[in-house]
């Protein structure tokens, strides 16, 4: 059984975002980038001497994190009555969390802690953090529930979209943005002229949202009774969140 991380040997800095960059890239699944305003790594201290400098342990960056203003447009009026009670500057989503393996089972849950102290030390104008769990990976979460998170649902206040594959399993979804600057239209019947041939189309997973008040004990009650959802038991099946797959048929008209 993987023992729990030894806490006395982690501990956060912040790095600058290049460094983030490459290692997101490299290691994190979706080996994409996203917004940064913040990028923290994650230190451990090894038992063996520095390698340079004999009075000093070797530490490792073996992670990051990266915190970033929201990418939706709307996002404060989704989540707040009153989409004033908070400027832009007072709320970040948490965009990427990577760490290598066999450094503890909850070592992901005990950093993204150690994150909320960093935050409330650099950045006394960050009040609301923000963060999503992709469905699509079947992922529900465990790491927001485990540190507390609020969950809100999954897929609020946002339009339908649709991703298409031009190929049956293993489907390789193109997101609705790409189809549509692709193939120019959703509409079904254009699709089909455009693509030519049976492709396959479903609702892109609605992500689960989490919430975390960083606030004042004041501040927090004032957000908690501001929210526009109430709050929802936390998900407990993955399945359950993915959207059915339609064929779409296209004759041959050879």
């Amino acid at each position: 059984m993987e023992e729990y991380v030894d806490k006395s040997k982690v501990y956060l800095q912040e790095i600058d975002k290049k460094t983030a960059k490459r290692m997101i890239i490299k290691n994190h699944y979706s080996h994409k980038f996203s917004s940064c305003r913040y990028a923290i790594g994650i230190y451990y201290k090894s038992e063996n001497p520095h390698p340079f400098f004999k009075d000093m342990i070797e530490e490792k960056l073996i992670g990051c994190m990266t915190y970033g203003y929201p990418v939706g447009r709307s996002v404060m009026k989704s989540m707040f009555k009153d989409e004033e009670i908070l400027q832009t500057k007072n709320i970040l989503e948490l965009t990427r969390l990577f760490i290598h393996d066999d450094y503890g089972k909850n070592i992901e849950s005990y950093c993204i802690s150690q994150s909320f102290k960093w935050l409330k030390k650099w950045d006394k104008d960050v009040k609301v953090l923000i963060s999503y769990a992709d469905p699509d990976r079947l992922h529900l979460g465990g790491i927001y529930k485990a540190t507390n998170w609020l969950y809100q649902g999954a897929g609020l206040n946002l339009m339908p979209n649709h991703s298409i594959s031009l190929t049956k399993e293993p489907y390789e979804w193109i997101h609705s943005r790409t189809v549509s600057a692709t193939f120019g239209s959703h509409n079904i019947e254009k699709l089909k002229a455009a693509v030519g041939h049976t492709f396959w189309r479903r609702k892109e997973p609605e992500k689960h949202r989490y919430i975390y008040f960083i606030g004042n004990r004041k501040e927090n009650k004032k957000y908690m009774k501001n929210l526009k959802y109430e709050l929802k038991p936390y998900p407990t099946n993955a399945e359950k969140y993915l959207p059915p797959i339609d064929e779409i048929e296209v004759e041959n008209r050879l």
